[in-house]
């Protein structure tokens, strides 16, 4: 199982929200057959199935095995992904673009860039197939003082991340984006 799925296309995405199959997909945390997955949620198997046959055609879910019992051989699927993303282009139609917005150290700016580059990723996934994307991802936690030490640092990251594009970008080279974000990391149980 896939840990993340970009859904791109809004028949998926409707698909995926249906209630039933949407149960249907919370139950799949195990492979499941049409008569498991009815039983986890309080339906029948033909419905079930039903839905299963639709979660399929549309790669939500893929054949996991087959199991005879008897004369009986029962389907097994599984999820194809534990998460499922929906890229903000299938809400909109045309993705966000973030030169629209004048103030970038607003909170909307920060949104628009963030599903600019889900987009962006929708697209070169779909496009790079079976291959893997070239990636970076640095997420790390910053305690600041007080307002003075986050603008001083953020002016120390700006600097350094100017002269280390300066050192590696040629205008030839294969285009890659770097987004660096900041933004107050929500309370939670664990940081209370």
């Amino acid at each position: 199982m896939d840990d993340l799925m970009l859904l791109t296309e809004t028949a998926t995405v409707e698909i995926a929200l249906d209630p039933v199959r949407a149960a249907i997909l919370d139950a799949l945390t195990e492979p499941g057959s049409a008569t498991t997955v009815a039983a986890a949620i309080g339906s029948t198997r033909q419905k079930v199935n039903y839905h299963l046959k639709a979660l399929e055609a549309h790669g939500l879910v893929v054949p996991a095995e087959t199991r005879a019992w008897g004369g009986i051989t029962e389907r097994f699927v599984r999820r194809a992904a534990r998460h499922l993303v929906v890229s903000p282009d299938v809400l909109q139609g045309a993705g966000i673009d973030p030169e629209q917005i004048s103030d970038r150290l607003s909170a909307d700016y920060l949104v628009a860039v963030n599903a600019r580059t889900v987009a962006e990723l929708g697209d070169v996934l779909r496009s790079a197939g079976e291959q893997r994307v070239p990636t970076l991802t640095v997420d790390t936690v910053v305690g600041f003082r007080s307002a003075h030490d986050r603008s001083a640092f953020a002016a120390e990251l700006q600097a350094a991340v100017a002269t280390v594009v300066a050192r590696y970008h040629h205008d030839d080279g294969r285009p890659h984006r770097l987004t660096v974000t900041s933004y107050p990391r929500p309370s939670t149980k664990e940081s209370a």
